[in-house]
């Protein structure tokens, strides 16, 4: 039994319905109007494959890619390579990593942030990503929508998905994973059936999962103390959190204001 983020080609595959250049305008296009201008750097954290900090480095953004995890870093690495493009990967922790220098833009993409498992590993997260934000550069996270946990979901469990010639089916979590009340963790089962013309491959995993309501992120900004709130999406377009087609719950950041400046909306 293999597990999900040890092979990198399966989870880039098995996320493959994103479409990642649409994504990296809208990023672009928040930046143009909550920071201050074009992006020269961007850091993306948690990033796996790192599709979107490759897609930046086609555009000529200096990019880097922090995981743990080391085969997702490998993975992430040869694929830039492949592509003929520049992108630093660096191993390390989302809440304590230090790599002394600043960004124009950071972002974690995919509900990465359900890998912090409590409120003190999100302030820490939230700390690292403002050391090293740029002056007046954004941190855009990406979540799953509350009400995939607590309502009726925005998203289905299982999909299909079709890539050069390779097809498979997936499953991630689902109603039988049920969430602890107390953590908000959920045991996430996820299998996977990969074929490609010869003996379809099957992959198993348990994900650990991190429920962080709208309110919990709000009043973890406010613990850190380093940023401010001044943008919610339900989607990659303007939508708003409450809109009945949201899907996602995206929060744009940037450093706190000083006392008596103007404050953000979080």
């Amino acid at each position: 039994m293999t597990g999900i983020y040890d092979d990198p080609w399966a989870y880039e595959l098995a996320c493959s319905f994103r479409d990642v250049e649409p994504e990296v305008e809208a990023l672009l296009g928040w930046c143009a109007e909550h920071g201050t201008g074009p992006v020269g750097s961007v850091l993306e954290l948690a990033a796996g494959p790192a599709e979107h900090a490759r897609a930046f480095a086609r555009r000529g953004v200096a990019a880097t890619a922090l995981d743990l995890n080391p085969a997702m870093c490998a993975y992430a690495a040869k694929r830039a390579a492949d592509d003929g493009v520049a992108l630093d990967v660096v191993r390390a922790d989302m809440t304590s990593f230090a790599l002394g220098r600043r960004f124009d833009l950071v972002v974690t993409m995919l509900d990465s942030t359900s890998h912090l498992m409590t409120l003190d590993a999100f302030v820490a997260h939230l700390d690292r990503a403002a050391a090293h934000l740029a002056p007046g550069g954004l941190y855009v996270v990406e979540m799953a929508h509350p009400r995939d946990r607590l309502g009726d979901p925005s998203v289905g469990n299982d999909w299909t998905v079709e890539r050069d010639g390779v097809r498979a089916r997936v499953r991630w979590g689902g109603p039988d994973d049920v969430l602890d009340p107390v953590t908000q963790i959920a045991p996430d089962r996820v299998a996977m059936t990969i074929e490609s013309g010869a003996e379809p491959r099957a992959l198993h995993d348990v994900v650990p999962y991190r429920f962080w309501t709208a309110t919990e992120v709000s009043a973890a900004v406010r613990l850190s103390g380093a940023l401010e709130v001044v943008a919610r999406y339900g989607d990659f377009r303007d939508v708003d959190l409450s809109d009945p087609d949201a899907w996602r719950m995206i929060v744009v950041l940037r450093a706190a204001q000083p006392a008596g400046a103007q404050p953000g909306i979080g």
